[in-house]
């Protein structure tokens, strides 16, 4: 193949907008209903409906909700796990009214729930079927002049009254039922705390109606986060917790607190973001497949009943997610740096994989796939941090000789998640243009133990501004990137960082938010239950800490930014509403900075849309192209820059 020489950032790319959502599905939540297996499928190409897809015994798949109905609950607002399986009985929360349906074969969907007084005020979430069948536990969400969560049996033939299984703490994780069906266990945590910080884990025995009976904490406390309770096929309880500074896999066999499996300083768990998170399986033969993150890397191993350690198991996949138990293996979510996600099955313990459904049908030519290498960096407090690095990678091209690629820092969200060694096409579409990319860990991301996930207590808007503009001198410093063209995006909590960056920063020539928050009070005093103390920990208290409040935020500090500033928002956003977006972009526009604004009807937090989708990546790459001076390949939508004239000044 020809090589052309050409100015990075305007490379023609095969992975175009379209490639970015045809054909693209969302997985998620695989539910195993004996030889039966479930999934749902986000589908931008369908403005962004959920779809629960059943694949057979025989092998036949198809969709299984009728039209009026997608799979999705909005409990905490990101939602999660919303469907249930037994015996092909299907149950799932709605996304039109929030309400629990039950779908049998040839059946319409019928309601379990009752019809709330105003529009979806009564949620669930986390739904699963007792081995009768006679009842549906899940987690409620009750919104009127306040909003409430319980633990709730709904019966499962729509005939009777919801019963509350436990209530009185302001939060509830998702349950889990015992084989027999005589115990359930679940987690709690109150305010300010969240789920990453301080959590407990309960039991109660469950009687005849699904009656709740003796209740025992069984761990979990002050400075101890536990997560993911399960029971084995044998009935015993399991569950993650990083009382040892690790999320780390536990037995509760009469212990105190429950006996440690295989001890290690490996993260075998992840934030609850999201209901239903699985990042083990337990299997009939006693043993423990599990998914961990250490050094930056995943892994998969199995624990053989009596052993002390994790015997690694090679698939070929460096991320594995939603781990189900599946007769002797398991199925589970599974990308590797050179495929997307899919969902597999997986022997155990050799490792051999099918692909039941892939997230892709169109494939990036592997002469444009940019391969991450993880880095670790000594940061400016003296303590490391991480990134994922891509360099640009396209075979029809390279860049003039002496000049060096622009870099995009990527800030993922949470602020506790963690960036992703799996194939990115939203990565690709920048890499294969000509563009570096550096995913950062900063202080405060998941898989690196507890103690680093709290580096941002007190600190959000210093630790991972600081962490981001390190990465970004240190490639620049190595030759790696152009200096003079580094710019930052991200979402949330990452536009948030964006929106710093700009702020108190002098290292990014441009930035993208994403729904980013701009005025940290006002978050503080409109935002959503889930979140609504979580900046106690990040900032701190309000209203005590009011000045703090004020000194971070970007919109009360906009005669500092020079930085030119692209910014993107979801109308129906309910985390970040859309007034954050509105009013720093107002500010911009009045204190002359460069600023462009795009605001879509129907997206929430985060887009689905095909259209929304398409039409941010191209205004990103027409914003970067006019700021840093170079012309995109092919024919985009251009975004229209505001107080253009003060470019380059």
């Amino acid at each position: 193949m020809t090589t052309s020489v050409a100015p990075y950032g305007s490379w023609r790319s095969p992975v175009t907008t379209e490639l970015l959502v045809e054909s693209a599905v969302r997985l998620a939540d695989p539910i195993v209903d004996g030889g039966d297996l479930y999934w749902v499928e986000g589908r931008p190409a369908g403005g962004g409906r959920q779809m629960v897809v059943r694949r057979a015994a025989d092998g036949t798949v198809t969709d299984v909700l009728p039209d009026g109905f997608a799979a999705r609950t909005l409990v905490h607002e990101y939602g999660g796990l919303c469907v249930a399986a037994r015996g092909g009985v299907l149950v799932f929360s709605n996304h039109a009214d929030q309400r629990l349906y039950r779908l049998e074969p040839g059946r319409a969907p019928r309601p379990l729930t009752p019809e709330p007084a105003e529009p979806a005020a009564l949620r669930y979430a986390a739904p699963v079927l007792t081995p009768d069948g006679a009842w549906v536990l899940c987690v409620r969400e009750r919104h009127g002049a306040t909003v409430a969560n319980d633990l709730v049996a709904v019966p499962a033939g729509g005939d009777g009254a919801v019963r509350v299984v436990a209530d009185g703490h302001d939060f509830y994780g998702t349950p889990a039922l015992s084989p027999d069906g005589t115990r359930v266990a679940w987690c709690t945590w109150d305010h300010p705390q969240m789920p990453w910080d301080a959590t407990e884990l309960w039991e109660a025995e469950l009687g005849r109606g699904a009656s709740p009976g003796t209740v025992r904490l069984v761990a979990g406390g002050p400075g101890e986060s536990v997560t993911q309770p399960r029971y084995s096929p044998a009935g015993v309880l399991h569950f993650a917790s990083d009382r040892s500074g690790w999320w780390n896999l536990y037995a509760d066999d009469g212990e105190p607190g429950g006996r440690e499996l295989a001890p290690a300083e490996a993260e075998f768990a992840s934030p609850d973001w999201v209901f239903g998170l699985a990042s083990y399986a337990l299997l009939g033969s006693g043993a423990v497949v599990a998914s961990w993150t250490s050094g930056g890397e995943s892994h998969l191993g199995v624990l053989e009943s009596g052993h002390d350690a994790f015997e690694p198991i090679e698939t070929g996949y460096c991320v594995l997610s939603a781990i189900r138990a599946a007769g002797s293996g398991v199925v589970a979510l599974a990308a590797s740096a050179d495929a997307a996600a899919a969902l597999v099955e997986i022997e155990i313990p050799s490792g051999r994989t099918e692909v039941v459904r892939a997230s892709r049908q169109s494939a990036i030519p592997p002469g444009c796939i940019s391969r991450p290498r993880h880095v670790e960096l000594a940061s400016a407090d003296g303590r490391n941090v991480h990134a994922l690095v891509y360099q640009p990678v396209n075979d029809a091209f390279a860049g003039p000789p002496g000049e060096r690629p622009p870099l995009v820092v990527s800030v993922h969200g949470g602020p506790t998640s963690a960036s992703s060694p799996a194939l990115d096409y939203s990565v690709q579409y920048w890499t294969s243009r000509g563009f570096a990319v550096a995913s950062v860990d900063y202080g405060g991301s998941s898989g690196y133990g507890r103690s680093y996930r709290q580096r941002l207590t007190g600190r959000w808007g210093i630790v991972d501004v600081a962490d981001c503009e390190h990465v970004a001198r240190a490639l620049a410093s190595a030759g790696e990137v152009d200096p003079r063209r580094l710019v930052i995006h991200g979402g949330s909590a990452g536009g948030f960082t964006v929106l710093c960056a700009a702020a108190f920063g002098e290292v990014f020539a441009a930035g993208a938010s994403y729904f980013g928050v701009a005025d940290l009070a006002a978050l503080a005093r409109e935002t959503h239950k889930f979140e609504s103390r979580y900046l106690d920990g990040l900032v701190g208290p309000w209203p005590e800490a009011r000045d703090v409040y004020e000194a971070r935020s970007p919109l009360f500090h906009v005669e500092r930014i020079r930085t030119p500033l692209v910014v993107f928002q979801g109308l129906e956003d309910a985390v970040v509403p859309p007034a954050q977006a509105e009013s720093i972009v107002a500010a911009l526009r009045t204190a002359g900075v460069p600023v462009a604004y795009i605001a879509y009807e129907g997206e929430q937090h985060g887009f689905r849309r095909a259209a929304s989708i398409k039409r941010t990546a191209e205004a990103e790459l027409s914003f970067y192209g006019q700021v840093l001076g170079f012309t995109p390949a092919g024919v985009l939508d251009p975004v229209e820059i505001e107080n253009a004239g003060a470019l380059g000044s």
